[in-house]
């Protein structure tokens, strides 16, 4: 049996870490969605527009309560967790200008 070579690792197309819905779990890792791999890939494809990004999550965050609520009615999911899960990561950190707010 032949060894796998960095080389051919690196030419072996990889999933993407994309929802299983309706348990906004990751369809790779099994982890709540998105996953450290689905932020990192996420944060890449919108490094240049993050107000993008915030869109694209608060439409996310809207599908993922509505399901989460429908498989869970009398216990559903938390908002505030909810919003930390899918919003609170993406949120410019300090150091970073995010252009609101902010009186020149």
């Amino acid at each position: 049996m032949p060894r796998t070579t960095p080389d051919d690792r690196a030419t072996t197309p990889r999933r993407p870490h994309l929802p299983l819905r309706p348990l906004w779990l990751c369809r790779v890792c099994a982890a709540p969605w998105p996953c450290p791999v689905a932020r990192l890939t996420l944060r890449q494809e919108y490094a240049h527009d993050r107000i993008a990004l915030s869109i694209y999550l608060c439409a996310v965050l809207h599908d993922a309560a509505a399901d989460l609520y429908r498989l869970n009615p009398h216990d559903g999911p938390d908002p505030a967790t909810l919003f930390t899960r899918f919003l609170g990561w993406a949120a410019p950190r300090g150091g970073q200008a995010s252009g609101v707010g902010h009186a020149e």
